[in-house]
Order: structure tokens, then sequence, then C-alpha cells
């Protein structure tokens, strides 16, 4: 496969490229910094220049060219203030949305949180501080959009929200469920599990979409997103 990482220089992004190189994928890996381009070409990717932030759709469709895939792995990052969580966490990822649409890329994996539905419906959860309810609305936001694209047929979609990420090595064993109790995940977990939805043969259409909150558990990953690409039972 060929698959477009956005924001290929954050942590999580740098292992999965790794990973996606090491498994014999062709990645392109977009970032803003042009200071970043050895780094993503070190981990076995083509870098391409392009600012989420201020692109238009064909500058990034452009990037995106012969990609069956997108991950949205880009983040406003710690020390941004409400503003950019709106820009990036929510507005690019629709843009790389539209961008893939317009490319032709069929299948779009979202890094998400968990947390994200304790600010629905204009909910502020208790002790959190401003900044971080402005990441998990922009974050929701998100979800919601490429969602209703996805329940649209536009691509089909993962949604992945990880638990506190760690730099622990990974051990190759998650717990990965629609719902699950606040824990911590690696880096190196996440990355393979990312790898794995991208891999899979199909994922689940409807409007529910695919929404999964992953931490570290006991099971064996590939057997984990196996299990969870079933869909529910019907109510």
């Amino acid at each position: 496969m060929k698959i477009a990482v956005a924001g290929a220089h954050g942590q999580v992004a740098r292992r999965l490229v790794r990973q996606l190189v090491a498994g014999g994928d062709e990645v392109v890996g977009l970032v803003r910094n042009p200071d970043h381009v050895a780094d993503v070409e070190a981990d076995g990717a083509r870098a391409a220049v392009v600012d989420l932030e201020s692109a238009g759709v064909e500058e990034v469709a452009a990037a995106l060219e012969g990609a069956t895939a997108v991950v949205f792995a880009a983040g406003a990052g710690a020390g941004s203030g409400t503003e950019r969580k709106d820009t990036v966490d929510r507005a690019a990822a629709v843009l790389l949305a539209d961008a893939a649409q317009a490319a032709g890329a069929g299948r779009y994996v979202l890094v998400s949180s968990t947390g994200v539905d304790s600010v629905r419906d204009g909910a502020t959860p208790d002790g959190v501080d401003e900044v971080f309810v402005a990441y998990l609305r922009a974050k929701l936001a998100a979800e919601d959009e490429l969602l209703a694209r996805a329940a649209r047929g536009a691509f089909e979609l993962a949604v992945l929200r990880p638990g506190a990420l760690t730099d622990s090595p990974g051990t190759g064993r998650v717990a990965l469920e629609r719902s699950l109790p606040r824990g911590e995940v690696s880096r190196d977990d996440v990355a393979a599990v990312l790898v794995a939805l991208l891999r899979a043969t199909d994922l689940p259409a409807g409007e529910e979409g695919l929404v999964l909150e992953l931490v570290g558990g006991d099971e064996p990953v590939d057997a984990a997103v196996s299990r969870a690409l079933v869909p529910a039972p019907a109510a």
C-alpha cells in the first residue's frame, strides 16, 4: 500500500512510519516544518512539506497522490492555545478528509483521544482546564464530521482513541473496545494497532462507524483488531 501520514514527525507517527516501511508499505509523511524532513526520510518515508493550517485542498491532494489510505496523526501539541486546538485538531483533520476524497484515498484513520465524549452536547468536565477542553471539543468535532462522511460512503473510516500515552516498550498486547475505562498505552502499541487497521481487509460500514478506545491489555494486537472489526450486534 501507499499510505500518507499527516503529522509524520510526531512520536506515534514516527513509530507508525517505521513499522509500515518495515512491512513493505510505501509512505509519504506530511510535515509542516522543513527541518523535520531529514527525520521523516530517515524513518523510510518520502517527506512532503505541507502546512495543514494554511494549505488548500489541491495542495494537500497533490501530496496524497496515489495513496490508498491516510492517517491523521497531527496535533497542535503541548503549549498551544485554544485557537490552534481547533485549527489543527479539527480543521486540519477535515482538510485532510477533503484532500483524501479529491485524491481518491479510500481509507482514513483518525488518531483521536479518550475523553472526547465528556464534552459532547457542550458539556464541560470538572477539573479540566480550558485548553484541554478545547482539544477534546476539536477532536470530537473532527470525529463527528468524518463519521458523517463515512456514512455517506466517502471513505472507510477508523477512529482510534488511545489512552494516556507512554514511552514504555510495546508489548504487542492491548485492550481494544468501543468503550474502556481510562488507562495507559505505549506509543509502540498505538502504532501497531494503526498498522493493523490500515491493513485490515474491510472496515465496518454504517452510520455508527468504527470508533475504538485503546489501552494496554492482554490481547495480541492482530487478534484485538480482528475482533473489533466484527460489527456490533443490533440493539
